[in-house]
């Protein structure tokens, strides 16, 4: 199965170095050109296959913003998408809003905790995830895959993948760098992780 996984624009709070979790932060002008850029890029990428592939994206404000830029690049209906809530990013719980540094000055114990554990540090709050626990919902969406698709997710989404499909061990995958300007080719079968 052929997959193009792309990570919602930049946001104020990504440019910040905020924690956003699943709290709905719009895009900001960056974000929003980066979006654009991909669609134009995913535009030529599909050609005129372009008509067998799905698209899904996070409910999240900030990824269907993403796919409508993406869509309206490539000439189509940028509202013609679905949504899937396995695909909203994790839950950093009590964190949702603060820098790594702030939660530091008030809670370095459990930042320390993070850092020597990141895949499965589960932060403080009701409704946090670890990434561990993110990778089950995204291993039940990519099992629920069925035909070619275009996503747009979120960064921990896109880590989940990498150690779900390319196998990167859980330290190395917690600490990737997912940009959003460049669109990941996925294929299945092969295990083949590309940037593009």
């Amino acid at each position: 199965m052929l997959l193009y996984v792309i990570r919602h624009g930049q946001t104020d709070w990504n440019a910040e170095g905020r924690l956003q979790g699943q709290q709905d932060i719009e895009l900001n002008a960056l974000g929003r050109r980066q979006a654009t850029g991909n669609g134009e890029k995913l535009a030529e990428l599909l050609g005129d296959s372009v008509d067998s592939f799905d698209f899904v994206a996070s409910p999240l404000s900030r990824t269907r913003e993403t796919m409508e830029r993406v869509r309206a690049a490539m000439a189509l209906d940028p509202k013609a998408y679905r949504t899937d809530e396995r695909l909203v990013e994790l839950s950093f719980g009590d964190w949702e809003g603060f820098t790594i540094p702030q939660m530091h000055a008030i809670a370095a114990d459990k930042v320390f905790a993070r850092n020597i554990g990141k895949w499965d540090f589960i932060p403080p709050g009701e409704r946090a995830e670890s990434y561990e626990i993110l990778s089950w919902r995204v291993g039940s969406w990519l099992q629920s895959v069925d035909r070619p698709t275009v996503c747009v997710s979120h960064g921990g989404v896109v880590r989940s993948i990498f150690r779900l499909i390319g196998e990167v061990p859980p330290a190395d995958a917690a600490d990737l760098g997912i940009p959003q300007d460049r669109i990941l080719r996925v294929e299945t079968d092969t295990r083949q992780l590309d940037w593009l």
